[in-house]
């Protein structure tokens, strides 16, 4: 049995200290999560881990720190699921520990969370043995009890208990459903949808060609190949997917949209699939969308606190438009739902119509637009207009109709945020042109644009000093020394990256910008007037996060290159 432990009588206290001292903290961060905790009753490293302030591995490290406990890793975890048996592996998945090894002192188990005396103490019971408890990160808790718990299969190895060309499946739709609903089939789309979650995919692309069937995985955004089922199962996994997602499986020459909701991991995940005909077959692509994941709130995204000044006045104005640009895979969308995470009380009505909608925000009402039965943006907005709102978001700004509508909402009183495709804040304006807005509307409406691009964070568990030169080239102000460049490692899969920051350029449309529109003045001139009025630009904003160690140079001259 595990002894009490006076350390832990105010361990919170000590860790949000120790977070704060290894700078992966500040104490504004760590005051605001105080706050939340406080007010929904929850423990504080929980809070700042849902708020994405701390990633989850860098809690396990702090956690270990502060409650003198080793860390353990996917390295150190068993290869066989002899002692998950003898405990139970709901129970394990419940708790979150996985047994690690048996040794002459006792048990040493990894715990997703180590304050949990109970549990530990409940596996000491069972196996009648010492526990020594250390702390593991829960994902990687998780990810190794499924692998355990059922021996790891390969795809080739399942897909070969299914019988049947794929010819013969593509043409019978009553065999291909049944087919689709065989447990191999079943099994083999559950690995590829598992393998996604645990490696945080964005996408999975799911590609048919002649010879062979393609998985890809976005990962950070950048598509990583994996392994694929056999080719003659084409037919049958792209089935079973469509079946998850309510879709006409005999409908193969025409694109289809669905929706599937599942738990992977431990995970709330809904992912929005669609499927589109191809010389080969249908091509699939599944967008995850991590509800636990997700961040709402700008500093989470990467804004810092130079950039909420100036973003937060410009979203609380009364009336006007305010838009963010960037191309698709972006962020627009996320940064627009933290916009209106912000704005969200009990004093305004907000109304918004997207396509798709991607997530539910609590007192919000959200449209789908659909198109096939004539809602389209246009259309809804119109209808928006009569439900009396104070709050108007419009998922993209597509065409003259629903930009005038737009306008026509911002000059009686509301305030609209809204996306365009454009590649800087400054072409949003001649964007708005080219649709045949008039300049005194622009002028009249626009109070400001947000050009946006994600970048890859380098994994702080292998990061190298970067090239000399390189950085003496694009920061010749700044210290060589303090740019690093991505090497890889086991925790980043090899990447070097992990995870996505937010590189922004805010142009407020202030006076100088209003009377460049009227004389229209072009895009660079209207960039150089809002640098000349403060304006970073988004390059910058990304050699300023690359400076403090957060993404790498080569990052930002690849996603900056088109802005």
């Amino acid at each position: 049995m595990l002894s009490p432990d006076a350390s832990l009588l105010d361990p919170m206290e000590r860790l949000g200290a120790l977070l704060c001292e290894e700078g992966r903290l500040d104490a504004q961060q760590l005051n605001r999560a105080t706050r939340v905790a406080i007010e929904t009753g929850e423990r504080l490293d929980n809070v700042l881990c849902r708020l994405g302030l701390v990633e989850e591995r860098d809690m396990a490290d702090a956690l270990a720190k502060t409650l003198a406990m080793d860390r353990v890793g996917p390295e150190s975890f068993p290869n066989d699921g002899e002692l998950i048996e003898a405990l139970g592996p709901r129970f394990l998945a419940s708790a979150c520990i996985l047994p690690i090894e048996e040794g002459p002192a006792g048990i040493r188990i990894a715990m997703g969370d180590p304050l949990d005396r109970s549990a530990a103490d409940a596996v000491a019971l069972k196996l009648g043995r010492t526990v020594e408890p250390c702390v593991g990160a829960p994902s990687e808790i998780e990810a190794a009890l499924e692998r355990l718990s059922e021996r790891e299969t390969s795809l080739d190895e399942l897909g070969a208990d299914v019988v049947g060309g794929e010819e013969d499946m593509a043409a019978d739709v009553a065999r291909l459903r049944d087919l689709a609903s065989e447990a191999p089939v079943v099994r083999i789309v559950n690995l590829i949808i598992r393998k996604a979650v645990e490696a945080r995919a964005s996408d999975i692309h799911i590609e048919p060609f002649e010879q062979s069937l393609n998985v890809r995985l976005r990962i950070d955004g950048v598509l990583r190949k994996i392994d694929a089922p056999p080719s003659h199962l084409r037919a049958a996994v792209i089935s079973r997917i469509k079946i998850m997602a309510k879709l006409n499986i005999a409908e193969q020459r025409l694109p289809q949209d669905g929706r599937i909701k599942i738990v992977a991991a431990g995970r709330e995940i809904d992912m929005r699939v669609a499927t589109s005909p191809t010389l080969h077959g249908e091509s699939v692509v599944m967008r995850l969308l991590d509800r636990s994941g997700l961040v709402l709130d700008f500093e989470g995204l990467g804004y810092d606190a130079g950039l909420q000044s100036q973003i937060i006045p410009l979203i609380e104005r009364a009336n006007g438009i305010l838009l963010v640009t960037g191309p698709t895979g972006s962020g627009k969308t996320t940064t627009l739902y933290a916009a209106l995470s912000h704005l969200n009380d009990e004093e305004r009505k907000i109304v918004t119509i997207e396509d798709p909608v991607e997530y539910q925000l609590p007192n919000v009402a959200q449209i789908q637009v659909k198109s096939q039965i004539g809602l389209t943006f246009a259309h809804g907005l119109r209808s928006i207009l009569r439900q009396d709102p104070d709050v108007i978001m419009v998922g993209e700004i597509r065409d003259l109709e629903t930009a005038q509508i737009a306008v026509q909402a911002a000059l009686t009183g509301h305030l609209v945020l809204a996306t365009l495709h454009t590649n800087s804040a400054a072409a949003a304006i001649n964007r708005l042109r080219d649709m045949g807005v008039e300049d005194y509307l622009i002028m009249a409406t626009l109070v400001g644009v947000l050009a946006q691009r994600l970048v890859r964070r380098l994994c702080p568990a292998c990061a190298t000093p970067d090239d000399r030169a390189l950085a003496e080239r694009l920061a010749p102000d700044v210290p060589p020394e303090r740019f690093l460049a991505p090497q890889g490692c086991p925790e980043c899969r090899g990447s070097g990256y992990r995870g996505r920051t937010t590189i922004v350029e805010v142009l407020p449309v202030v006076d100088s910008i209003r009377r460049a529109v009227l004389a229209r003045v072009g895009q660079h001139e209207l960039e150089d007037i809002a640098v000349a009025n403060g304006m970073q630009t988004m390059r910058n904003n990304g050699i300023a996060k690359a400076a403090a160690g957060e993404t790498s140079l080569a990052e930002v001259l690849r996603v900056s290159a088109e802005a």
